[in-house]
C-alpha cells in the first residue's frame, strides 16, 4: 500500500488561494473532523490559536519555521497533507512506517516515519493523541538524528523483550 498521490500546486494553475482552500478543506474533512484513531485513542487537532480563520494544527502541517508568526508555506508539506491520515491509519501494520517514542520530561511524543522521508508527530495526552506536526525529513543532519533516536528506542524495546 502506498501513500495518497501528492496534491500539487500546479493542479490549481499556481493559484495559491485556491490551493490553500483545498488544503484546509482536506485538513478539516480528512483529519481534524474525521474521528481518526491511533492505537485505540482519538487523534485531536489544536484549533486555537486560529490564524486567518484556520486551525493552529493546519498551519503546522503546511508551514515551516521556528517562530509562529513568521512561518512560511512549505510546498512539500502541503503536497503530502493526505499522508497524515494515511500514516496514522496504517502505522501499526505498514512495514515502511517506523514508530517510536520520544520522552522529554513528562511529555511523550509518538513518531511515525515513512521511509525516512515524512514524519508525523503525535503527543500523548491523558486519553487522546494530539497531532502536533508533520514534515518532510530532507536535511541529512535531521535524518541522522531521527535514525539514532529511532534505533536507540527500538534497541531498548528489543532488549526489554529478550529479558522477559
Amino acid at each position: 500500500m502506498t501513500p495518497p498521490v501528492l496534491l500539487l500546486l500546479a493542479a490549481f494553475d499556481g493559484d495559491w488561494q485556491a490551493y490553500e482552500a483545498e488544503l484546509y478543506r482536506i485538513f478539516l474533512n480528512e483529519i481534524a473532523q474525521a474521528r481518526l484513531q491511533f492505537r485505540g485513542w482519538p487523534v485531536n487537532c489544536r484549533r486555537i490559536p486560529e490564524a486567518h480563520g484556520r486551525w493552529a494544527s493546519f498551519w503546522h502541517l503546511v508551514q515551516e519555521g521556528p517562530i509562529e508568526d513568521d512561518r512560511l508555506p512549505d510546498l512539500r508539506r502541503c503536497e503530502r497533507i493526505r499522508w497524515v491520515r494515511w500514516m496514522i491509519e496504517n502505522a501499526v501494520t505498514h512495514p515502511e512506517i517506523d514508530e517510536w517514542e520520544e520522552i522529554r520530561g513528562n511529555a511523550v511524543d509518538k513518531l511515525l516515519w515513512y521511509r525516512e522521508e515524512y514524519l508525523v508527530v503525535l503527543a500523548q495526552r491523558r486519553d487522546y493523541w494530539l497531532l502536533k506536526t508533520a514534515y518532510c525529513t530532507t536535511q541529512r543532519g535531521r535524518i541522522a538524528k531521527k535514525r539514532r533516536e529511532r534505533d536507540a528506542y527500538l534497541a531498548k524495546i528489543k532488549k526489554g523483550a529478550q529479558n522477559n
